[in-house]
């Protein structure tokens, strides 16, 4: 077992960590610490939003912060640890205004586009995000009950109205998942869209025969030809986001909102 993994598998101690500015500070022997663990968790996050999930390592952001490899570990266990008090940091600086609007379509938008939004500034967050075991910080708990909020007068009972926001949670963050894929492929590839498929326009036109695929070589056209592209994050994510809420309107009581 990596040096932090056992220490990492205790809840309480993830728990005690998510919670440390609203517990008391205990007192601790030794010479005081150089950076804090806010700004230990800051850290990562720059790291990730730079190269990626996979460049966050306990050494680099010991490196990043001024101390030793082997000290990190006396401010957060391990990296699972830290995924989640980054991911708790994430939630903790989300916009949440008051609730306005009467219609539970544009409040749910609205939370849909908040997370949308989350996951263009921090691509890695679409993919780290536990989804049995969320951490359970504060940033968290500000986001779920602000989000829950947005179903108050819907009719729904207090099951329904967590199971429809993870319905739509579950709809952004797929929705994200996708787009950082794409555009992956387009920076590993270093060719845009449009490049590649004219670049493979001659062979494709041989594979795809309109005898043999009517309906994907005429429709395949047609989205193409209106998207740019044969993938288009926005516009999937336009469309998908509709298909949810109309999903979610027959249980909705309170029409007049709709």
């Amino acid at each position: 077992m990596a040096r932090g993994e056992a220490a990492a598998d205790d809840p309480a101690r993830t728990l005690e960590l998510l919670w440390r500015e609203h517990r008391p500070t205990p007192t601790r022997r030794g010479p005081p610490q150089r950076v804090t663990v806010g700004e230990v968790v800051a850290a990562a996050v720059e790291l990730a939003d730079a190269d990626g999930l996979d460049a966050v390592t306990m050494r680099r952001v010991a490196e990043r912060v001024g101390v030793t490899t082997m000290s990190i570990y006396t401010y957060v266990p391990g990296k699972r640890v830290l995924v989640d008090l980054m991911l708790d940091s994430l939630y903790a600086a989300m916009p949440r205004p008051p609730w306005r609007a009467r219609s539970w379509r544009k409040r749910l938008t609205v939370v849909a586009q908040h997370n949308r939004d989350l996951f263009s500034g921090h691509p890695w967050a679409a993919t780290a995000r536990p989804l049995s075991r969320p951490p359970l910080g504060p940033g968290l708990m500000a986001k779920y009950e602000y989000e829950l909020a947005a179903f108050d007068g819907t009719g729904l009972d207090d099951v329904d109205v967590d199971a429809a926001l993870t319905y739509l949670l579950g709809f952004v963050e797929a929705s994200a998942r996708a787009a950082v894929e794409a555009e992956a492929e387009r920076s590993e590839s270093r060719l845009t869209d449009a490049a590649w498929w004219e670049a493979n326009a001659p062979l494709l036109a041989q594979i795809f025969d309109e005898r043999s695929y009517p309906r994907a070589v005429r429709i395949g056209a047609a989205a193409g030809a209106a998207q740019g592209s044969a993938y288009d994050p926005d516009r999937a994510y336009a469309f998908g986001l509709q298909r949810v809420l109309d999903g979610l309107a027959p249980l909705i009581t309170d029409e007049k909102d709709s």
